[in-house]
């Protein structure tokens, strides 16, 4: 089946799509990426969406306006990536605009994932799969990531552990058990590890006067010296400790977060600053895959990173250094192109919704499996 997957993450810099063909078993599904296309936001929506993820009050006029822009994008994206109209799905992510992770056992989660879903079904004439992660909230887990399931079945196992590294605004993880041996029937496993990009890209917003938006290629963060101190004390919060399942987004770790860190950092150089969050984002990812270790002692052998963070050469090198013992690679070299990974992974999600294979609970500590995802049907 011909399916699109369309994708913005929590760095609100566009959306990404996918064109790919299903075919087969649902676990381990034979597919192909067709095309691929990436249409960016105007500088002012970007902007806009993140500063509303930072708390800015907007009417309901707003809202509405700011919806309708956002679903334009996603038809664009998708009528760019599949100009012949050879998808019969969407998968639509939207975008994410608040998160609250659960508080068992009183407090649900909630998160909001904007588009106008019967809008994106009419302008593309096809059926659109979307709110993905609201039945999780629904049913206590954590709703997010949603990732380790369809990077399980989109890469596989190895002959030993292997990890699924996305450096979009928020870090996430995605451990695939090996296809041999005494772990091979474990459950994959997945959780967020904290900031990757969130940080870093307010944080060269805040020292460049907002003509930069992200640190190309890490060059600014190669220039200075990360407070390799301060880091060791941020390392020891509450959320860096939890084990999983745990999630979290821009909400947490936004402009009055970064603000906070920048004040305790022992350096007033800007490129000192920024090779601190950055380096800040290797470390959180390397304290996780320790106390995984630690904890259950699995070491995957190959590390796999997706997401605008791969491009980032001195978030990569420290990432290496940082995980020592662990091959480090991106998805690139399984044939996943790094920029369109979760675009693949929601055309993912989209078949599963429609083949009903119900999404597992361990990853997000769910009370029960279940199908995710709303049908919105053109017809």
């Amino acid at each position: 089946m011909y399916v699109l997957g369309l994708m913005s993450g929590t760095s609100a810099d566009g959306v990404d799509a996918a064109l790919v063909d299903f075919q087969g078993n649902l676990d381990k599904p034979k597919w192909n990426l067709l095309n691929s296309a990436s249409i960016a936001y105007p500088s002012s929506l970007q902007a806009k969406i993140i500063a509303i993820e930072q708390g800015m009050k907007v009417s309901a006029s707003e809202w509405s306006v700011l919806s309708e822009e956002i679903t334009e994008i996603y038809s664009i994206a998708a009528r760019s990536c599949d100009p012949t109209g050879l998808a019969r799905i969407a998968g639509c992510h939207g975008q994410t605009v608040f998160y609250r992770p659960p508080e068992k056992p009183y407090l649900r989660g909630a998160s909001w994932q904007l588009i106008q879903a019967p809008l994106l079904a009419v302008l593309l004439e096809k059926t659109v799969i979307y709110d993905f992660r609201a039945k999780d909230l629904a049913l206590g887990g954590q709703g997010a990531p949603l990732s380790p399931l369809f990077d399980a079945a989109l890469i596989g196992g190895g002959s030993s552990w292997r990890a699924v590294l996305n450096l979009g605004g928020i870090a996430n993880l995605s451990l695939i058990p090996p296809v041999t041996g005494p772990d091979r029937h474990l459950d994959v496993m997945g959780w967020d590890c904290g900031p990757a990009n969130s940080l870093i890209d307010l944080a060269v917003n805040k020292v460049t006067n907002a003509k930069l938006n992200f640190d190309r290629d890490g060059l600014i963060a190669s220039k200075g010296l990360p407070d390799l101190k301060v880091i060791e004390a941020w390392l020891k919060e509450d959320f860096f400790q939890l084990l999983p399942p745990k999630s979290t987004g821009r909400e947490f770790f936004g402009l009055e977060d970064l603000e906070k860190r920048l004040s305790e950092v022992n350096s007033h150089n800007d490129q000192d600053l920024i090779a601190t969050m950055t380096c800040f984002t290797a470390c959180i990812v390397a304290q996780d895959l320790e106390n995984l270790y630690k904890h259950l002692a699995i070491k995957p052998a190959e590390l796999f990173v997706a997401g605008g963070g791969s491009k980032n050469h001195f978030l990569m090198e420290e990432i290496k250094k940082r995980c020592m013992g662990i091959k480090v690679l991106t998805t690139d070299a399984v044939g996943i192109p790094v920029q369109i990974r979760e675009s693949i992974g929601f055309a993912l999600l989209a078949w599963w919704n429609i083949c009903k294979k119900p999404y597992g609970n361990s990853i997000t500590n769910a009370d029960r499996t279940s199908i995710l995802g709303v049908a919105v049907n053109y017809e």
